[in-house]
């Protein structure tokens, strides 16, 4: 088992016996999709821990959309919770980029991309190939995408 599956196992144990109803529904949901995923396919696997983090920042993805639509749709109360249950997952997850180092990276990317000829917004695609690895599980991919836009456009 992987050290950051087990440690969710770990934290959901510890949840249940303090009675914290948010934790325990929030590890066991991501518990499950992780699961899933390993069962998905033709053959079971083990996933390793960087699967498992992009499965994690999956789930924490779709809790701050559904908070977000929920707070559009006026019902405030599930929205603080799924924003709740969002944030408990990010402690799961690498420190995010800021946007300063966020455009730093890309800034360095648009350069190399230039350099090996492309410009303007056509050379969006040689522009992510190079920053997607650079930011890896550290910056969601639609906030990098816009901002390689943001410069490309100049």
């Amino acid at each position: 088992m992987t050290t950051l599956k087990s440690k969710l196992k770990e934290d959901l144990t510890t949840a249940m016996k303090a009675r914290d109803e948010l934790t325990s529904s929030t590890l066991r949901l991501t518990l499950t999709a992780i699961t899933k995923e390993e069962v998905s396919g033709k053959t079971s696997r083990e996933l390793s821990d960087d699967e498992v983090q992009k499965v994690i920042a999956k789930e924490a993805k779709k809790r701050r959309e559904a908070a977000e639509a929920f707070a559009q749709g006026g019902r405030t109360e599930q929205a603080e919770r799924e924003k709740a249950e969002g944030e408990l997952l990010d402690a799961y997850l690498p420190k995010q980029l800021t946007d300063d180092e966020l455009n730093a990276i890309v800034a360095q990317a648009v350069e190399e991309a230039k350099a090996s000829g492309a410009e303007g917004p056509r050379a969006m695609g040689a522009v992510m190939k190079i920053v997607s690895p650079k930011v890896a599980g550290l910056a969601e991919g639609g906030r990098v995408a816009a901002t390689v836009k943001k410069l490309l456009a100049g």
